[in-house]
């Protein structure tokens, strides 16, 4: 597991966890967002890489930094090692979309302390850092959500924006190479007409988040796009036929 940082400003930053190695598990991000001294794990990973996650977070925070997680969705490589992370810390507030609550405590940690989402969104404040939740539901998870850092402009985007890359991959796709990016889409295609089952959702959500000045979209898988990148993919995605649109 390899650390890059993603944005510097003073004591607000964010990092980027990513794997370059070939595994039989899907390659999965982990971001960290630390503001004076307080620090949030978003996604923080599955059971299996936990050791390798736990050994990249030493690189870039203190891991008694971490006050507060988040969980996007439901699925393993997002928060099966939520029972690891709370043998660590106890005192971790795992922010979860409301509709999933029961079916993430499967995972174990009964007694971890879950702070419900509900479905129109919400905020947190960490290290005096407001983040946004954004409601991102069917894409792919019938509750989902992402996090926006308005001041940052970096956008948690979870599985939208996810490339299943080849091993050895950047953790960018470069805003100085006007080519990256086509290079880059070819391989979160399949990915997205396959896990994202709705038109709707898809073009309300593009809708929604246009709107917004994001400097850095960061996925679950693959790539961070930066710049100029963001709004491609965001046309691109807006354009493409997914799920029940290509069932045929």
């Amino acid at each position: 597991m390899k650390t890059a940082p993603v944005f510097k400003n003073g004591s607000h930053r964010w990092w980027i966890l990513f794997d370059q190695d070939e595994h039989r598990v899907i390659d999965s991000n982990v971001y960290l967002m630390e503001s004076n001294g307080s620090t949030i794990v978003l996604d923080p990973g599955g059971f299996e890489i936990f050791p390798q996650v736990f050994a990249a977070v030493i690189d870039a925070v203190p891991p008694s930094s971490i006050e507060a997680a988040f969980v996007s969705h439901q699925d393993p490589d997002i928060a099966s090692s939520l029972p690891l992370w709370n043998a660590c810390n106890a005192k971790i507030r795992w922010h979860v979309p409301k509709l999933w609550d029961g079916f993430i405590r499967h995972y174990g940690a009964l007694d971890a302390d879950f702070i419900d989402i509900p479905d129109e969104g919400g905020e947190v404040l960490i290290g005096g850092k407001k983040l946004l939740f954004i409601p991102a539901h069917y894409l792919h998870a019938s509750a989902n959500f992402h996090v926006y850092d308005p001041e940052a402009k970096v956008y948690f985007s979870g599985d939208v924006g996810a490339a299943l890359l080849p091993t050895g991959h950047s953790a960018f796709v470069d805003r100085r190479d006007p080519k990256a990016f086509d290079a880059h889409i070819a391989h979160a295609q399949y990915f997205h007409q396959r896990w994202m089952p709705s038109n709707e959702a898809k073009r309300d959500w593009c809708q929604r988040v246009s709107q917004l000045d994001i400097d850095y979209f960061c996925p679950q898988h693959g790539a961070i796009y930066e710049g100029e990148h963001v709004q491609r993919f965001l046309n691109w995605f807006d354009g493409l036929k997914v799920g029940t649109a290509i069932a045929d």
